[in-house]
């Protein structure tokens, strides 16, 4: 049953606008019609203002997305995504089928554990001169299982014909991957799963490109 709504505090989302894991939270919020305020964290000014010890409170890991939201602070954005989807109407983001909604968290699950945190900027910092070629390899290597699984799941989206948490995850790794000069044209599926996903409002405004944070130059 879904909480009260009455007296309840707009979630807040700190957040950075070009972080694969808030744009996930963003999607959400906007899919099931969710106002909410965002906080700014910038990843590279001063050193990374995630490593200060105020915004340390909010997420000890000392990463992005945290989001304040009735009464408690969350980090990690399946489980944000999944605590919406439990306590606020609108569309359903995981499937009532066990198998779908398994289905669902496995697609969710690869991206989210299998690629993104590979080629995320803690990671690709310590790589120097080869950080390109070492997204492009993890990306690459995680597409190649991806692509086959979501021939076998998808019909106009990632898992069946309804918008689900995996197609959350799949959009924000499109763009990462296109960021570091992969080849999407080799994923078929992904390619058309994401360019439909790209014609809906939720993912249209949450998109990097018009976020409070956004620079002026990648502002499109």
């Amino acid at each position: 049953m879904h909480l009260s709504l009455v007296c309840r505090a707009k979630p807040v989302l700190h957040g950075y606008f070009r972080s694969s894991c808030s744009w996930r939270v963003r999607i959400a919020f906007a899919l099931k019609g969710i106002e909410y305020d965002q906080v700014p964290v910038h990843l590279i000014k001063d050193g990374g203002q995630q490593h200060t010890e105020q915004y340390k409170t909010f997420n000890p890991m000392q990463q992005v997305p945290a989001v304040e939201i009735d009464g408690i602070t969350l980090s990690q954005s399946l489980a944000v995504i999944q605590y919406i989807d439990e306590t606020r109407p609108g569309p359903p983001l995981l499937p009532a089928d066990p198998k779908k909604r398994a289905q669902v968290r496995m697609i969710s699950d690869i991206i989210a554990s299998g690629i993104q945190p590979l080629q995320n900027l803690h990671v690709i910092q310590k790589m120097g001169t080869e950080k390109v070629q070492w997204a492009q390899h993890f990306i690459d290597r995680g597409f190649q299982a991806l692509e086959p699984l979501l021939k076998q799941t998808a019909g106009k989206y990632c898992v069946g014909d309804e918008i689900s948490m995996a197609d959350i995850c799949l959009v924000p790794q499109v763009y990462n991957a296109e960021r570091f000069k992969v080849d999407v044209e080799q994923y078929p599926t992904i390619k058309r799963l994401n360019e439909t996903l790209l014609q809906i409002e939720a993912f249209r405004v949450s998109d990097p490109s018009c976020q409070p944070d956004t620079p002026e130059d990648l502002r499109a």
